[in-house]
């Protein structure tokens, strides 16, 4: 889930902007510590048996075999294949994003639109934007793993009042292979008709501005479905993160340190700790982390609160 941290960079100042860097919560070092340790260990270990285990004929020949895993890891197009899938990923993660469906115009429009200051027009409003949550809710469960845990079966949508009893049954008996997510759309648009037709909507345009709008909410869920439905291809997934492990695996034997004696081509200096492969393994990896966490985390979760509704006037009475 995504941290905030934008009060902080707005309040960060030269000598303290360092505080915003070394965050711990949501940062990339708390995504990547495990397996940076782990490639630092073994990166440790390969140095200590080149430089204290092996003999000078084995020494010889490990020398040959890091130098071989250097110059042919460079052709390993990590940059590339990486680069590629994090575009795909942060554009789809992004669209997403931007489609998630709002209620509030809608909610607007049935507020000023829908006559009626009885109790009857009180829930025919209420209805409709019940339905409209309704909606909402069908897409949410499907996409967003907080709100599958608050509502994990019908009955707890029904128990929520978003649902009737009878609109249960109903809702039941479509049946589909697919997500149902459309039903209370069909019950939004001919609740709405019924209410032009009884003088509620007093104007054919406001009804058609509703279900304008409605169809608009409809196409933000159906896009949304589509973007978990059918996700980024494993192919796509397998390549980059093989790419990625096979440049650190050959990293570990061709970027050790060789013997400055023994005259290979860069090895002038024997500094133990390999800085900026370490960088390059933190700037990578991390690369593929976020991506991988952002196909299988999909779409940004959405959390439902707990609702506090009106029995009498939703859920215990059948809809008008």
């Amino acid at each position: 889930m995504t941290v905030t941290y934008s009060s902080k960079v707005a309040n960060a100042t030269f000598l303290s902007f360092h505080r915003l860097l070394l965050r711990w919560k949501g940062s990339i070092y708390k995504l990547l510590y495990r397996e940076f340790i782990l490639f630092a260990l073994l990166y440790t270990v390969l140095s200590l048996v080149y430089r204290l285990v092996l003999s000078e004929q084995q020494k010889r020949l490990f020398e040959k075999l890091s130098i071989y895993c250097d110059r042919y890891a460079e052709q390993i197009p990590v940059t590339f294949v990486l680069g590629f899938y994090v575009t795909l990923v942060v554009n789809r993660w992004w669209n997403q994003f931007l489609n998630l469906p709002w209620t509030d115009r809608l909610m607007f429009l049935i507020s000023s639109c829908v006559q009626g200051k009885d109790e009857y027009g009180r829930l025919l409003r209420r209805t409709l934007v019940r339905y409209v949550n309704l909606t909402s809710l069908l897409i949410f469960r499907s996409v967003s793993t907080a709100v599958c845990k608050r509502f994990p079966t019908i009955d707890h949508v029904v128990e929520a009042g978003f649902m009737t009893p009878e609109e249960r049954k109903v809702f039941e008996n479509v049946r589909s292979p697919h997500l149902k997510y459309w039903i209370p759309v069909v019950w939004f648009s001919n609740l709405a008709s019924k209410a032009r037709q009884e003088g509620r909507i007093q104007d054919s345009i406001d009804l058609q501005n509703i279900l304008n709008e409605m169809n608009l909410f409809r196409t933000w869920c159906a896009t949304l479905f589509g973007y978990d439905w059918v996700g980024v291809p494993l192919v796509y997934t397998q390549v980059v993160t093989l790419a990625v492990y096979t440049f650190f695996f050959a990293c570990l034997i061709g970027r050790q340190f060789l013997d400055p004696t023994q005259g290979h081509p860069g090895h002038d200096l024997d500094l133990y700790i390999p800085i900026f492969t370490l960088l390059q393994f933190f700037f990578y990896c991390g690369w593929l982390k976020l991506v991988l966490f952002s196909v299988f985390l999909g779409p940004t979760p959405f959390v439902v609160p707990q609702l506090n509704l009106d029995r009498r006037s939703s859920a215990g009475r059948r809809s008008p």
